[in-house]
């Protein structure tokens, strides 16, 4: 399976850099994967797929301020915390990651300050001295993690527009943006319905958007996120009637990866899902077979990521490719900020 068969063109101006002022009017392509056929709707027209008895499972991990710019001396440098371990020792990013060796130490602002104790390439271990709460001292140093494709700076708006109405959990570097298009009064008007919530999560980290370097993408490794899956998510999720409608990516991985468990058959032989937490890097190509998702909703991805790789499994690498490709014609925004895709 060659890495440039999952390649595409999209004009940079169809990348898109601003929110929309309101969640739900993103524009959402509706694919029927057994006919072909698709259609173009409004966002908040989804509620027009779902019928009672569905349920939507949505990643309620919440994006904090990981972007630090430190200096040492006078050489200034950008700090991507990844992931925390103790001691207050994350595992970190670090740009230009050449001119820095073990033993540097970062000025962030005045409340907080950082010793490179570990290097391994552009990764570092940074051993932070603060006094208070780490977090609330990222408030005010840190900034939002936007994505290198959106060519500015974050800002006040994104601060609350580059996150989900339901975030909850912090831990995220990105958000999980399937769920950027829902509003609290979409959802109120899903469950009124009677299709059910759950909420999962899963904290985006690396792994979500590592690039793949192999051109036969089975040598791919995914990086390992942490996932969480609470005992009522798990109850709405097995009670379910109808079509677990999966929002995202990501929450399409954290379940996937519970349900391949052994714990999780039942007398059924059907996949469920069990109350759980743990690590994982699972990657979805074509060929993987779904235990749980039904239907899919996700954004448009970029070309030769994990994250394409995980739709076209799902809906067929042919039929993928030629989705986006009317998707281009059409003038559809791509990626984070941009519009949505329904997969049924």
């Amino acid at each position: 399976m060659k890495l440039t068969d999952f390649d595409y063109y999209l004009p940079k101006e169809l990348i898109a850099q601003q929110p929309l002022a309101q969640r739900d009017e993103a524009r959402l392509l509706v694919l029927h994967r057994q006919s072909g056929k698709i259609e173009d709707r409004v966002f908040r027209d989804i509620i027009e797929y779902l019928v009672p008895g569905d349920t939507l499972v949505l990643n309620d991990t919440k994006v904090f301020p990981a972007r630090l710019f430190g200096v040492n001396g006078l050489k200034k440098f950008e700090i991507l915390l990844t992931k925390e371990h103790q001691n207050q020792v994350w595992e970190v990013l670090i740009k230009p990651s050449r001119k820095v060796k073990v033993g540097a130490k970062f000025q962030f602002g005045d409340e907080l300050t950082g010793e490179l104790i570990e290097k391994r390439g552009s990764r570092g271990f940074v051993k932070f001295e603060y006094e208070g709460d780490f977090f609330e001292i990222l408030n005010k140093v840190g900034k939002l993690p936007l994505p290198h494709y959106i060519k500015r700076e974050a800002n006040e708006a994104d601060v609350k527009q580059y996150q989900t109405v339901y975030a909850r959990y912090r831990g995220a570097i990105a958000t999980p943006t399937a769920g950027l298009h829902f509003t609290s009064q979409l959802l109120e008007k899903i469950s009124v319905k009677g299709i059910g919530l759950a909420f999962i999560t899963l904290h985006v980290g690396v792994g979500t958007f590592a690039p793949i370097r192999n051109e036969d993408v089975l040598e791919h490794h995914m990086e390992a996120e942490y996932y969480e899956i609470s005992s009522q998510a798990a109850e709405i999720i097995n009670q379910t009637k109808g079509r677990i409608v999966v929002v995202g990516t990501t929450t399409v991985r954290a379940l996937e990866t519970v349900s391949k468990n052994p714990k999780s058959k039942i007398q059924n032989l059907k996949s469920k899902i069990f109350p759980c937490s743990g690590f994982t890097d699972l990657f979805v190509y074509p060929g993987f077979e779904f235990k749980i998702t039904d239907m899919l909703i996700t954004n448009f991805h970029l070309p030769k990521t994990t994250l394409l790789l995980l739709v076209s499994a799902f809906a067929g690498k042919k039929r993928i490719l030629e989705v986006y490709q009317y998707a281009v014609n059409k003038d559809y925004r791509f990626y984070s900020y941009g519009d949505a895709m329904l997969i049924i």
